[in-house]
């Protein structure tokens, strides 16, 4: 591999981690590829592997590689977002990121009603709800598990569905004709019981992302309440919002909510 030259008054680092960015940018280094050593690029460049490791890990601070322990580093897939000012399915937002979604089953039946899910569901306390518990996987990996509570009105519509390829919004809207108009998310952050983190592969108590949705349909009339756990290391999420002059201080309009997939390392 020919030496290649190295402009002064830019710092050597910044020059190895650019030539390599542009690699990656043009295609010529394709996901999952693996970059030159850091013997091959100390060679190319002339520097020492010092400053080939402080370039890496720019390009690894950057999320556009991955590093394994003893094999080296390898280029991370783009991060696409998919939005969420609207409510969506985890079917339409793998999509919408360029994952393959699929569902497993680990769940289905009837549970009494608690206090806490009779008030997010406008039922009386211990009303037989049916409980829904799927591992979603995005290309084969799993990224989340969820649990969704539903009326019995709701849950007698599963019977004999497809639930580890279908959505419960295209359910109830496509085939039952139940709209989904709204509903209410909060994100939090929490260690992952047991059952969580068996289904998501991780050890008890790692830290997940919390989302807790409650989807209305007309009459603001819930359909579901569901308890969704993320990888943390899978799934990120950016916020984006707008500083609106008009509005008093400190009110800041959001724009967008992506979830940004991320690729297993």
């Amino acid at each position: 591999m020919p030496m290649a030259a190295l402009q002064s008054g830019t710092p050597r680092h910044e020059q190895v981690a650019a030539w390599l960015r542009d690699q990656i940018t043009a295609c010529t280094l394709a996901p999952d590829a693996q970059l030159p050593s850091e013997h091959a690029l100390c060679e190319r460049f002339g520097v020492s592997r010092v400053t080939v490791r402080h370039a890496l890990a720019t390009l690894e601070s950057e999320g556009l590689i991955y590093r394994r322990q003893g094999l080296g580093s390898f280029v991370r897939r783009p991060r696409v977002p998919t939005g969420l000012v609207r409510l969506t399915s985890f079917a339409e937002d793998a999509a919408r990121a360029g994952f393959e979604a699929s569902s497993e089953v680990r769940h289905l039946g009837t549970e009494p009603a608690t206090e806490a899910l009779a008030q997010k569901l406008g039922v009386a306390e211990g009303l037989p709800l049916t409980r829904l518990d799927r591992v979603r996987l995005a290309d084969g990996l799993p990224v989340a598990f969820d649990q969704t509570w539903m009326p019995p009105r709701i849950g007698a519509l599963l019977d004999g569905q497809d639930l580890e390829h279908d959505t419960l919004y295209h359910l109830l809207e496509a085939r039952f004709r139940i709209p989904v108009l709204g509903g209410t998310l909060r994100f939090d952050a929490t260690d992952a019981p047991a059952l969580v983190a068996d289904a998501l592969g991780l050890a008890p108590g790692t830290a997940v992302m919390r989302v807790s949705r409650t989807s209305l349909t007309t009459g603001e009339e819930p359909v579901f309440f569901q308890c969704r756990h993320y990888r943390g290391d899978r799934v990120a999420f950016d916020l984006t919002l707008a500083r609106d002059a008009d509005r008093p201080r400190g009110e800041y309009p959001m724009q967008e909510l992506d979830a940004v997939f991320l690729p297993a390392p």
